[in-house]
């Protein structure tokens, strides 16, 4: 976190929320020359520093003091904002009881429990999820909690998540879906989880591509794994070309042998006729592709 103080007795207030001082913040507030909701040039306050920081009492004082728990800096950020981004449960429980709102959105649209969903504070997404935190929160792009945390791998936060009913398949404004995003992130674990829990396992995102092409295409083997126990689609897709077109480029010989495992068919052409073979010079995979490729022209 940046900020710039307008004052030396500024300075020294956010000195002592940053660093825990409790006994300097209360010296400093009880002066009356200092006001407990002094700002920097981006309207921090010492509470923002307080609760990202994760100094409990000096939260406490600076509430105790007057402090506006629902301010917000110039960002849209709030105190209960930043104290969920570093994952302060006791923090944040602080913050509630003293009135603090789960409403606020960052200028990017962001929440409380977009950011602690993002970073996987499992404890902190289930405080605010029992405070009135909206599990549909949506960033201006479209993510939701769901999303970020499947982006992120964050398995536990998920199924925090879907129990209370997020929706496993909202995508993104892309078209982007969290199986997609977390097949590609290579999150085999959350691939699992999603898929169990009702994703769309041919989703595809506006250029086309499946998480199983887009796993297949990073090399992502036990990302692989999990999708083909669901029956994905192995034929062209919308972009013209296969998961095992995809699974050649990525040069990634167990992403190969597991989809053709699965059926995969390696006289497939593409869109611009183009076999999977003809993909790669990689003898490994020439392999185990013109084998196959013989057989089913015999």
């Amino acid at each position: 976190m940046s900020f710039k103080k307008e004052t030396p007795l500024a300075n020294a207030v956010f000195w002592a929320a940053r660093k825990g001082n409790l006994a300097l913040l209360q010296l400093l507030l009880n002066s009356g020359r200092v006001d407990s909701d002094c700002k920097d040039s981006y309207g921090t306050t010492a509470l923002m520093v307080a609760s990202y920081s994760g100094h409990y009492e000096c939260v406490k004082e600076l509430i105790m003091q007057g402090a506006d728990i629902n301010y917000q800096r110039e960002t849209g950020s709030t105190a209960l904002f930043f104290a969920s981004q570093e994952g302060h449960h006791d923090v944040v429980k602080l913050l509630f009881e003293f009135g603090a709102s789960t409403e606020f959105q960052t200028k990017d649209g962001g929440t409380a429990l977009t950011v602690a969903a993002q970073y996987g504070h499992s404890q902190v997404v289930d405080i605010l999820l029992k405070n009135g935190a909206n599990v549909h929160d949506r960033l201006n792009d479209g993510a939701t909690p769901l999303f970020l945390a499947a982006q992120e791998g964050h398995v536990t936060v998920i199924r925090q998540l879907i129990a209370i009913g997020a929706k496993v398949n909202q995508v993104r404004e892309d078209g982007t879906a969290p199986l997609w995003m977390a097949a590609q992130m290579g999150h085999s674990e959350v691939v699992k989880v999603l898929l169990l829990r009702g994703a769309d396992r041919d989703a595809d995102r506006q250029d086309g591509s499946t998480a199983l092409f887009k796993a297949a295409l990073k090399g992502h083997s036990h990302v692989i794994e999990e999708l083909l126990k669901f029956s994905p689609s192995l034929g062209l897709l919308k972009n013209g070309s296969s998961a095992l077109h995809a699974a050649v480029m990525s040069g990634d010989l167990q992403s190969v042998l597991l989809l053709l495992g699965a059926s995969a068919d390696p006289a497939l052409p593409n869109r611009n006729n183009e076999l999977p073979g003809d993909l790669t010079k990689n003898e490994r995979l020439l392999k185990v592709l013109c084998p196959k490729l013989s057989s089913g022209n015999s």
